[in-house]
């Protein structure tokens, strides 16, 4: 009973992390409701495979698969170029299911040719640290917007939804530190159920709807065939490498948070290409180990790799009945930002431990300031001062935590590199 109560957990978790994605990637290509539900179908399917694919034979490690903020970023571009690019938008998500079939085999190619290793060894204790708080920066606006409720629909405060998502926060809190480990353990469970029900008394909840069928499999090639051109392949490979940056920070926080090191990164690639490929075949959003999975672990104590493995699967099952993805995709959305708030609280503490561990204090800050002041600064950019730049470019500023993480990287071995040389310097000289 208690794997399955963790399980479903899981599930919950997963599912309330990953809907946001799809729905509003959806509302940018003007989908209807019927194709927004697939898209989410197709999408949720994509991701329970895809964790399952990880803990078995990948990381082998309680990291759940979510929708890539970059596929996500990419996804709107694309969007954004029908009826100039484009003829259509069906041509454009194509081009999309193109670039994601190259960024799969792009990680093949990493993963045989054992680049990665050389990769892997950039993203130090301070790297790490720079990434979880850039990632902590970049979705805290995400995250208060949604609990005050401001949407699309919605561009005022609505002090009802907002004192709605603090009550939620708060319980999540609370039972995150009650003395009782099986609250501990189930608090995130907890506060969704709480906060969804404080919601629905209220009226804020959305009404749940149902289709016709009761079992669907999920479409191969949804939108067509895939097509590539130059600027799909450029894509894919670009979006291929930040990717690897993602999953490598994913897996190596989570270790540090289980304690187990399996370093299995070249694993982990390989199954992370399957999962591009995934996305392609079944016009889906390109996924990621993601890191709050961490904070998640750290929120509810429970490090073991089984409720993980259950909770991927009933993802999966879940996707292959409408029924239950309507009623999943009625979590009020301040709901799960609510939740999700208090698991990305951990990430900071995460952080910070990182950079503890940093053995030259003075690289590291310096590293710091100049990442933090990239990336931040990146954050603040408006979409529209990076149209008339090439894809690969706007798709790079526009997304301060790649920016920001790949500053610090160069950063960090530019200041190691002068330190070495300037250590040299003075041993010649004293000779």
């Amino acid at each position: 009973m208690k794997t399955l109560i963790s399980s479903l957990q899981w599930m919950a978790f997963m599912i309330a992390g990953s809907i946001a994605a799809p729905i509003a990637i959806a509302d940018a290509f003007h989908f209807s409701a019927g194709e927004t539900a697939l898209f989410v179908q197709r999408t949720l399917f994509v991701l329970g495979i895809g964790g399952l694919l990880q803990g078995i034979f990948g990381h082998r490690m309680p990291i759940n698969e979510g929708p890539a903020g970059l596929w996500w970023s990419v996804f709107a571009i694309y969007a954004g170029l029908v009826g100039s690019l484009y003829s259509s938008s069906t041509e454009s998500l194509q081009y999309l299911a193109g670039a994601l079939i190259v960024t799969g085999i792009f990680f093949f190619l990493l993963a045989f040719t054992g680049f990665v290793d050389q990769l892997n060894k950039l993203f130090t204790p301070v790297v790490t640290f720079i990434y979880l708080l850039l990632l902590v920066l970049q979705l805290s606006g995400s995250f208060m917007k949604g609990m005050l409720g401001i949407t699309g629909a919605h561009q005022e405060v609505r002090p009802l939804v907002a004192v709605l998502s603090l009550v939620t926060v708060l319980l999540t809190f609370y039972f995150g530190h009650v003395k009782k480990p099986w609250v501990k353990q189930y608090s995130i469970m907890l506060g969704l159920i709480c906060g969804w029900i404080l919601f629905a008394l209220f009226g804020e909840a959305p009404a749940i709807t149902f289709g016709e069928s009761w079992f669907s499999l999920p479409a191969v090639f949804d939108f067509g065939k895939p097509r590539f051109d130059s600027g799909a392949v450029t894509t894919g490979v670009f979006i291929g490498l930040l990717l690897t940056a993602n999953m490598i920070t994913s897996v190596r926080v989570m270790g540090n948070v289980t304690g187990v090191r399996q370093e299995r990164v070249r694993s982990s690639l390989f199954i992370s290409g399957i999962n591009q490929l995934l996305a392609g075949i079944f016009s889906a959003v390109g996924a990621v180990p993601i890191a709050a999975a961490a904070g998640y672990v750290a929120q509810t104590g429970i490090k073991v790799l089984k409720p993980f493995l259950y909770g991927a699967c009933f993802v999966s099952i879940i996707a292959l009945l409408p029924p239950l993805v309507h009623i999943m995709s009625a979590i009020p959305a301040p709901v799960g930002y609510a939740v999700t708030f208090v698991v990305f609280t951990q990430l900071v503490g995460l952080a910070l431990n990182d950079l503890e561990k940093s053995p030259d204090k003075e690289i590291a800050h310096t590293t710091a300031g100049i990442s933090f002041l990239v990336g931040i600064g990146a954050m603040f950019l408006p979409a529209h001062a990076t149209e008339h730049l090439p894809m690969m470019i706007a798709t790079f500023l526009n997304n301060g935590l790649i920016l920001g993480s790949v500053v610090g990287i160069l950063t960090e071995q530019l200041l190691i590199w002068r330190k070495k040389r300037n250590t040299q310097e003075n041993s010649i000289r004293e000779q």
